[in-house]
């Protein structure tokens, strides 16, 4: 018989598992209009992987399945200090909207995320979308103080500036503020600097040149990373620049399907480092460089990043890339 529409539902909230991705990519699908089914398909397959690097939750009334929240613990994401986790994907049926399904279902991802000493939970949101905007700021997320950039791998390489700052060579972050050549851009010296594709051998290189900037040893993070983006993202893209065969820089990135709401093939850069003592020869640009021409070869739509709206020395640097800020808005929610 169906359920009286003036009577409130009861629901629960359990773990989400492979047996629910038909209904989750329904509701998905009710409200993007396009059906994600291998986005949530990895997702799932992930969260049974790493049960302790997610949370996978699913609303239920009765039987149904009315919603559903994917997060994904990130430590360091981004470059963020501590603990953070990652609300990638969130829904609920229209049908059991307005009768506190939303909240119900964040409550219950905020009280798992609690329980393993997370300190905050980050998204990220189109600005159009107004309805989960409201929603999102009336369970507490307020803006993170962080901006999302993008570019298209097929826009033109902008001519790097011939006058950069240059106390940002030494600046202790995840990118190479070295004084570019006079070259244009798409002629950046990769013929003088070797670039490979990452490999699991290139954990230990890859920890020292993020430990000389960072001034921390970040093992855990950038094994989990290198996880990720060479054995379940389906594309590799994440390169290695050397110079003399030694390990000079790297740009781990991956290929997604989904993340945030996206519609599209979008490419997510996640760090970028060059070691110091090899600052000043354009490997940043040479890994840019390869990075977008393998990007237009898979038809990417974009590749963004998210840095601190006030890192100007990183923002600077993205800019000279052809960076823009994107039409995205970074929320959090501290715990």
């Amino acid at each position: 018989m169906p359920e009286d529409e003036t009577t409130a539902p009861t629901f629960s909230v359990r773990p989400a598992g492979a047996a629910d991705v038909a209904r989750i990519t329904a509701i998905d699908k009710s409200h993007m209009g396009i059906a994600r089914r291998g986005y949530f398909d990895k997702r799932l397959a992930g969260a049974q992987r790493f049960e302790d690097e997610t949370v996978a939750l699913a609303l239920t009334a009765g039987e149904r399945v009315e919603g559903f929240a994917l997060i994904r613990l990130e430590a360091g994401e981004f470059g963020r200090p501590g603990s953070v986790a990652v609300l990638d994907a969130f829904g609920v049926d229209s049908r059991a909207q307005g009768h506190g399904a939303g909240h119900r279902l964040m409550e219950e991802a905020i009280a798992a995320l609690n329980a393993r000493g997370v300190s905050a939970l980050v998204t990220q949101v189109d600005w159009a979308q107004r309805g989960l905007l409201a929603f999102l700021g009336s369970v507490g997320f307020a803006l993170d103080g962080r901006v999302v950039l993008s570019r298209h791998p097929g826009d033109r390489m902008p001519e790097p500036d011939p006058e950069p700052d240059t106390d940002a060579a030494t600046a202790p972050r995840e990118s190479d503020y070295s004084a570019p050549t006079s070259d244009d851009f798409t002629a950046l010296s990769r013929d003088r600097i070797p670039v490979r594709s990452l490999t699991e051998a290139d954990l230990a290189a890859i920890v020292a040149i993020d430990r000389r900037h960072s001034g921390q040893e970040r093992r855990a993070y950038y094994a989990r990373k290198l996880d990720q983006v060479i054995n379940h993202s389906g594309v590799r893209l994440s390169l290695m620049a050397e110079i003399d065969g030694i390990a000079a820089g790297f740009v781990m990135a991956r290929l997604d399907y989904g993340e945030f709401g996206q519609t599209a093939d979008e490419a997510v850069m996640e760090a970028i480092g060059v070691d110091p003592g090899f600052g000043g020869q354009g490997v940043a640009q040479a890994l840019m460089s390869q990075l977008m021409i393998n990007l237009r070869v898979l038809r990417a739509g974009a590749l963004r990043t998210e840095t601190d709206w006030n890192d100007t020395a990183l923002i600077g640097f993205l800019d000279a890339m052809g960076f823009a800020p994107a039409q995205r808005i970074s929320l959090c929610r501290r715990l």
